[in-house]
């Protein structure tokens, strides 16, 4: 049974089966459908005063082949205040003001997603909107290092898809996968002194590194199915093979040494992660808040090319009784 758009709407974190997407062949996929929760708690010392907090969890409307069917947004107090605009990289930003909160505030987000396994379908842009990601950012800003291995990667490859899949390859060959060494505010030049880091340090350094080579790159947040936390990766802006004078955003994962694919699903993009913080805020308070978040994702849905379709039973999903939905 398909679970509607209203079902996914309302159910609670932990409840939700999901396909086991391990041992899907993803390459007889023609349509994926997915289910997203997150949830972020700020517990406080004493009270807090206007308080200015800005989400970008929800995914865009379209993303090239990936569409976003209904999401949900919820908050714990009655006096929330919401708006929302999309953002100059075409990002889906919520801001949400509180007067007052007496000790804690929580943010619930529930999302239903479907991506098409469509060739030629990746998100296009103009060389003027590419010129943003031309540009060294705060967190890309290279060093003489990273100067360096840009020299020697071009000298390899003159072919820009093929120079982006060297860079990428590069990374993964350099990098050591480590928690607890880096912070979301470590350089790329940083994190390649230490060769070793998380998905945002593998992207931020294949973001540079494509930016000293003349190629536009792009920071993607989302999700990976399969990883408890969010994850990062890379958009190479490359010439169009379908579409003169355009570029076609090229998806690569340099932390897993491949080319995202139906297994990600894009939540946000940008010149680097400051871009696409999930969440940031400011209030009126002598302390600081403390920050906890959790999130789900899964598949919901998988449909082969030869109209075979592996659902999920919804009959033991429990639902959220309460209906304080502010967008």
């Amino acid at each position: 049974m398909t679970l509607s758009s209203k079902q996914l709407l309302r159910a609670l974190p932990n409840s939700v089966p999901f396909v086991d997407h391990t041992g899907i062949d993803w390459t007889q996929v023609r349509r994926t459908h997915y289910w997203m929760y997150q949830k972020f708690s700020y517990e406080y010392p004493g009270p807090v005063r206007d308080l200015h907090q800005r989400l970008i969890i929800v995914p865009p409307g379209q993303h090239g082949n990936q569409v976003l069917e209904d999401h949900r947004l919820w908050a714990s107090s009655p006096e929330v205040e919401t708006r929302s605009e999309t953002d100059p990289f075409g990002n889906l930003v919520y801001y949400l003001d509180l007067p007052y909160i007496a000790s804690s505030v929580q943010f619930e987000s529930w999302s239903s997603v479907e991506r098409l396994s469509v060739a030629n379908f990746a998100p296009l842009l103009t060389e003027a909107e590419a010129d943003v990601y031309r540009e060294p950012s705060r967190l890309t800003m290279p060093d003489a290092r990273l100067e360096a291995v840009a020299r020697t990667l071009a000298a390899r490859e003159s072919e820009p898809g093929a120079l982006a899949e060297v860079i990428s390859n590069w990374v993964w060959e350099t990098m050591h996968y480590l928690s607890g060494v880096t912070t979301v505010a470590t350089t790329a030049a940083e994190a390649l002194k230490l060769s070793q880091g998380l998905c945002q340090d593998y992207s931020h350094i294949m973001i540079a590194l494509c930016r000293l080579v003349g190629l536009p790159a792009r920071y993607v947040s989302g999700h990976l199915l399969g990883e408890g936390g969010s994850h990062a990766w890379v958009e190479v802006l490359l010439p169009s093979t379908t579409r003169a004078g355009l570029l076609e955003a090229v998806a690569f994962d340099p932390t897993n040494h491949c080319r995202a694919g139906l297994r990600h699903i894009t939540v946000a993009v940008g010149r680097d992660y400051q871009d696409v913080s999930p969440t940031s805020g400011h209030f009126n308070a002598p302390y600081n808040g403390r920050l906890q978040s959790s999130k789900q994702a899964g598949l919901i849905l998988v449909e082969y090319f030869d109209g075979q379709q592996i659902t999920v039973d919804d009959s033991d999903m429990e639902r959220v009784e309460e209906n304080r939905r502010i967008a």
